[in-house]
């Protein structure tokens, strides 16, 4: 996959083992492609979630 550079940006994230177990768990259960995939959808949800609690 080509990463459009002027778009996205690449940070090195460390996680602990537990963390890392779960984001795993997450990835296999909901079938993402790769780790990277399921790491994005999360953080994506907890900022969606993060919004609703903003706006109450």
């Amino acid at each position: 996959m080509v990463v459009d550079k002027s778009k996205n940006k690449q940070v090195l994230v460390t996680f602990s083992l537990e963390q890392l177990e779960e984001i795993e768990d997450y990835w296999h259960e909901k079938r993402y492609s790769n780790r990277n995939e399921a790491i994005r959808a999360l953080i994506q949800e907890g900022l969606k979630h993060t919004k609703k609690e903003d706006n109450k």
